[in-house]
């Protein structure tokens, strides 16, 4: 076991993982994770988010038509707002 500090990073207060725990579950900078409260102390969880698969949805050629017709149609507004 080992102990660890909090420190101040910016305006966040900051956990460091050791090295070996990083190697032994996988972990790498820019990974994700979650600090969750256990519940049933006062311990804290760190668990990898689990990252959903992104399908490639398909547009109809109805809505493209639609979006498209809308846009010219409404372009002075469109632009006044932006």
């Amino acid at each position: 076991m080992q102990i660890q500090t909090i420190f101040k990073a910016g305006n966040s207060d900051v956990v460091s993982i050791p090295k070996n725990l990083m190697d032994e579950y996988g972990y790498d900078l820019g990974l994700q994770v979650q600090v969750i409260p256990a519940g049933y102390s006062d311990d804290l969880i760190i668990r990898k988010v689990n990252k959903v698969k992104q399908t490639k949805s398909k547009i109809s050629v109805e809505f493209k038509s639609w979006l498209k017709s809308t846009l010219d149609e409404d372009r002075e507004i469109l632009d006044e707002l932006a």
